[in-house]
């Protein structure tokens, strides 16, 4: 059964990061409503195990599926890596469509790396680990040569709100402390929490011809893609914003307006188990 028009598109995170996907999706496709659920009582999944990720994923896509969302969005690269095939299973009985991270910044990051086809990758410890950037990447274009690096204390840190201070700067030099000689193409940012960072981690790597590549951008750019070719555009209204997490909806609400710059209606809070 096709999805309405008018349905809102659903997005999840572990906790604040994927609001970097739904800011671009909010500027990309300005009319779509959106459901965003940030999983703020179990984050960071980045260090939790492949079988608790793909079970909280999969509650939190019940969840969506039961607000009728009309496309699945996972803005967390954990679950993109751990848990994609099997909410894409679970959505394909709805017939509702899924998008992840992971394939969209692969792709954005193959199209950008030319003569040295040389990708970097900083994520957490479950993405990292799963080597699922390499598989997606070598799917792509075998020839590209993949340098990846966990970087685990950001999302704790972009959690705080801490993305600018001293102690993220000399966390930050740490980690990208192997990726300053390597005169990358492009470096794939991923976790939804790092574009965070972006600003200082410019800096740090200085321009060079490196692209940074920020999958919240690359799969705003496919949504509305799928969305035109399954004529799912909604275009009769402007878009509003609905948030939901399982903990701290107050803070989650302070940091979610500091970072998209407006105000947003409450945070409703909502016990998955």
């Amino acid at each position: 059964m096709k999805p309405n028009k008018k349905a809102p598109i659903g997005i999840f995170d572990s906790g604040i990061g994927g609001l970097t996907v739904a800011k671009a999706v909010m500027e990309t496709l300005p009319d779509e409503d959106i459901i965003y659920f940030g999983d703020t009582a179990r984050v960071p999944y980045g260090i939790k195990s492949v079988e608790t990720v793909r079970e909280y994923a999969l509650q939190i896509t019940r969840f969506l599926i039961e607000r009728k969302v009309k496309v699945v969005l996972i803005a967390c690269n954990t679950v993109s890596a751990a848990a994609e095939f099997e909410v894409t299973e679970y959505c394909r009985n709805k017939g509702i469509p899924v998008l992840g991270v992971v394939k969209a910044g692969s792709i954005a990051a193959e199209k950008v790396s030319h003569d040295k086809k040389k990708v970097g990758v900083i994520g957490t410890l479950a993405t990292i680990g799963s080597g699922t950037y390499e598989k997606a990447l070598h799917e792509l274009n075998p020839d590209l040569k993949i340098y990846s690096k966990a970087c685990p204390l950001l999302v704790p840190l972009a959690e705080e709100g801490w993305t600018e201070n001293d102690i993220a700067r000399q966390i930050l030099e740490f980690y990208l402390s192997d990726f300053k000689n390597m005169k990358l193409d492009s470096l794939i940012l991923g976790c939804t929490h790092y574009p965070l960072f972006k600003k200082s981690i410019r800096e740090i790597l200085g321009n060079h011809g490196l692209q940074i590549v920020d999958s919240a951008i690359s799969i705003a750019e496919m949504t509305k893609k799928l969305l035109l070719e399954k004529d799912l555009l909604n275009d009769q209204h402007p878009g509003k914003l609905e948030c939901f997490v399982s903990d701290k909806p107050q803070r989650f609400q302070q940091l979610a307006e500091q970072f998209l710059g407006k105000r947003i209606n409450r945070v409703e809070i909502v016990s998955l188990t």
